[in-house]
């Protein structure tokens, strides 16, 4: 029998390229279990219902022990037990960027910036303030862009903006696309550079810039970062480069997109880019980065990348088919869990125990490396997938031997509920001449996982 990988499989694209094929909505986990394998691949976490809010979810933050949200047009408490509680109004339909100083909490959505003590948000009206595109907090300043200037709010008065402290970031005329801090420094992020400031305080403009840590690689929308890793990751390219994910370094940046996902990310045009949102989950001995385009989630496992020496990614969607974009967004660690929302108001929370999404059944399918007789004719007489099973469902198995066309699919029981000695058995008997990708999927509730692929495969005389 021959062992074969399955964290993450190949295919072949319509220019004949070999291109690697992520799992979708299963997780790779890189981990020694004995005899069996070196990783396994596990069902991404589902989602619990717990309560219902009043619009399409656009952001959330726990502060001071409660979980905030903005849904639809609303800001709202959500409690331990789902109850949902609105507070008040915040304008547009955009994600909306969140932080809190010392007593009051900042909310960043259609174009406006919103302050809460917990009750009825209020909005900041000074007329020298301008359009909001991202918003923070750093030394007792909430600090703001337009998309032009380095906007910062009166140390005496939040609700108040000196025209004559406004700062820029000048390195290049590209277009400032959103704020991060890191460690007490201000990232302004352009479009094609990121620069970085270090707060000096004064009776001006606050901040001063770092011209040693200029980073030639900008950033292609306010939310299409996030904090990850003990720096941030981003989407964003430099002058003259297609756009890739990168992990902000000093004076430069890692990356971290392979070419499968620079390529997804070709497809999109600039106001597509621009709506990128990006989460990060930090959770059971992994740094997830999840940044959800317009039909898929794509997903980068720091941790299984560092433990494998190779760039691991994978994709989230919703549907029995995978079909739709993936409904989940914007975990919030609070009560002691991943608090979620959808464009439906579904609030809930990320549940390892369950394979659905609120309720609904996600399909899931990950292929194979390509198996290779040495140039001979060989039948793939055999497949097994060994791992911990009898959780429900069925199993289809498809092959390919040209990477792009795949045979029929053939089912079979993962076993019923506590049938966890069932063996996970294929015989297709199919012939190739010179190699074969193999394919599994299902689209059930259970939540079975993988560690191993095994297949029989029978040489013939040519």
């Amino acid at each position: 029998m021959t062992a074969i990988p399955i964290l993450n499989g190949v295919y072949t694209s319509a220019q004949g390229d070999f291109v690697a094929s992520y799992p979708i909505n299963r997780e790779p986990i890189v981990q020694d279990s004995g005899m069996i394998a070196k990783g396994f691949l596990r069902p991404a976490p589902g989602v619990t219902q717990m309560g219902t809010g009043p619009g399409a979810d656009r952001g959330s933050i726990n502060w001071n022990g409660i979980c905030y949200r903005v849904m639809g047009s609303k800001l709202v408490s959500v409690s331990s037990a789902g109850a949902v509680t609105v507070l008040g109004n915040i304008a547009g339909s955009d994600v909306c960027a969140f932080d809190y100083s010392f007593d009051r909490l900042g909310i960043n959505g259609g174009g406006n910036l919103y302050y809460s003590t917990g009750a009825a948000p209020s909005r900041v009206t000074d007329p020298d303030l301008g359009n909001v595109i991202d918003m923070l907090w750093m030394n007792s300043h909430f600090m703001m862009t337009d998309g032009e200037y380095i906007v910062v709010t009166e140390l005496s008065d939040p609700t108040a903006i000196n025209p004559l402290k406004y700062g820029s970031s000048e390195e290049s005329p590209d277009p400032v696309t959103g704020l991060m801090k890191v460690r007490g420094e201000l990232y302004a992020c352009n479009r094609l550079t990121i620069e970085v400031f270090e707060y000096i305080g004064g009776n001006g403009f606050p901040l001063q810039r770092n011209a040693s840590a200029l980073i030639e690689k900008g950033c292609v929308g306010p939310r299409a970062k996030a904090y990850i890793g003990d720096t941030f990751a981003f989407v964003g390219g430099g002058k003259n480069e297609a756009v890739g994910v990168y992990l902000a370094g000093p004076g430069q940046a890692a990356k971290i997109s392979t070419q499968e996902i620079d390529e997804l990310l070709a497809t999109l045009s600039d106001a597509e880019l621009y709506e990128i949102n990006c989460e990060a989950r930090i959770d059971k001995d992994e740094q997830r980065l999840l940044i959800h385009l317009p039909n898929t989630t794509c997903v980068f496992y720091i941790s299984a990348s560092n433990a494998a020496g190779e760039k691991v990614w994978t994709f989230l969607n919703s549907g029995v088919q995978f079909e739709n974009p993936y409904g989940p967004r914007n975990a919030t660690w609070c009560y002691s869990k991943w608090i979620v929302a959808d464009a439906e108001g579904r609030i809930g929370y990320l549940d390892y125990t369950v394979s659905t999404q609120f309720g609904e059944i996600a399909g899931y399918q990950f292929d194979t490396k390509l198996l290779y007789n040495g140039g001979a004719y060989a039948i793939l007489g055999s497949v097994e997938l060994v791992g911990n099973v009898g959780r429900g469902g069925k199993i289809f198995f498809s092959s390919t031997v040209d990477g792009r066309t795949w045979s029929q699919e053939q089912a079979i029981s993962g076993g019923d509920i506590g049938q966890r000695a069932q063996r996970l058995q294929w015989r297709p008997g199919r012939r190739f001449q010179q190699w074969m990708g193999l394919r599994f999927r299902g689209a059930d509730a259970g939540t079975d996982s993988y560690a191993r692929l095994e297949a029989d495969i029978e040489t013939l005389l040519s």
